[in-house]
């Protein structure tokens, strides 16, 4: 069985962890056998602050740029980017600059338990 959808059909909802922050479940883990993709949108001048996650993350930057961390480190990430975050590992992200940072999120199929760092 297959799938098609249009990215503009499917609405955006606003997450309680940040500010600026709002998620489209692009293939949730009912549509996909084994991933569930996501399309995370950060308002210029919004953050997701730090946290974990139970499960890994592939990520594809849209568009946008953000001072993304990563554990101990920190570095800018711009649309075109690559980014594997690791089960575990404590991440943020802020937006630099006037455009929103938008990116596809790949989890693996499960439940995905987040963990906000203080």
């Amino acid at each position: 069985m297959y799938l098609h959808k249009q990215i503009d059909s499917i609405e955006a909802v606003a997450q309680k962890a940040g500010k600026g922050v709002s998620m489209k479940m692009l293939l949730s883990p009912d549509e996909s056998p084994n991933f569930a993709m996501r399309n995370f949108i950060i308002e210029a001048g919004g953050y997701m602050p730090l946290h974990t996650n139970s499960v890994e993350h592939e990520q594809y930057v849209l568009s946008g740029r953000a001072i993304v961390q990563v554990g101990e480190e920190t570095f800018e990430a711009k649309a075109g980017d690559i980014l594997l975050i690791p089960a575990g590992l404590s991440h943020s992200y802020k937006t630099l600059g006037e455009e929103a940072y938008s990116f596809l999120c790949l989890v693996p199929k499960g439940e995905d338990c987040i963990t906000i760092v203080k």
